[in-house]
């Protein structure tokens, strides 16, 4: 088996790229328009958390190899062997997955943000121990869940984002 690597979706990173980008913009306009300090810091911490997660969703990776899975993030990555598995299970609340992979002494939690997020429960199901594997792993793997809300809200800030800088910089040329 070859190494199989799964990203997170491009169809959320770009509008989050974008609510970066036009967060920026947003900032930067307000500072060159001398906007009150008040509404500075709110975009300035706004602007934090939302780049964290944007770079932290750019770089995630999970390999999955023929003795192990890995989760690679931000400034960490993690590991676990399939002979040290004691349990895969899945928890759903509505169309939102999470996967975790439990060893005596760590654990992994995936969610279905992951590109080909079957694909990659059919790997896990197929490599790992029979004994280890619930059955709802299993129905998971034939049939995963299809989530877009987060890709709806990611757009739906892109829009307002827009919408607020067209208004402020309307008035300043």
């Amino acid at each position: 088996m070859e190494i199989s690597t799964y990203t997170i979706r491009k169809k959320f990173l770009l509008p989050l790229g974008l609510v970066v980008l036009l967060s920026f913009i947003l900032l930067i306009s307000a500072i060159y328009l001398h906007l009150p300090l008040a509404k500075i810091l709110i975009l300035v911490v706004f602007l934090l958390p939302v780049s964290i997660i944007f770079i932290e969703s750019s770089l995630r990776k999970i390999h999955i190899t023929e003795d192990s899975v890995e989760i690679k993030k931000l400034f960490r990555s993690k590991r676990l062997s399939y002979t040290e598995l004691t349990e895969i299970d899945t928890i759903q609340v509505r169309k939102r997955v999470f996967v975790s992979l439990s060893s005596e002494n760590d654990f992994i939690i995936l969610s279905n943000s992951y590109e080909r997020f079957g694909e990659l429960l059919k790997q896990l199901v197929s490599a790992a121990p029979a004994m280890v594997v619930s059955d709802q792993i299993r129905q998971l793997a034939e049939d995963p869940p299809r989530k877009c809300s987060d890709i709806f809200s990611a757009w739906l800030a892109v829009v307002v984002l827009t919408l607020i800088i067209f208004v402020q910089l309307r008035g300043a040329f």
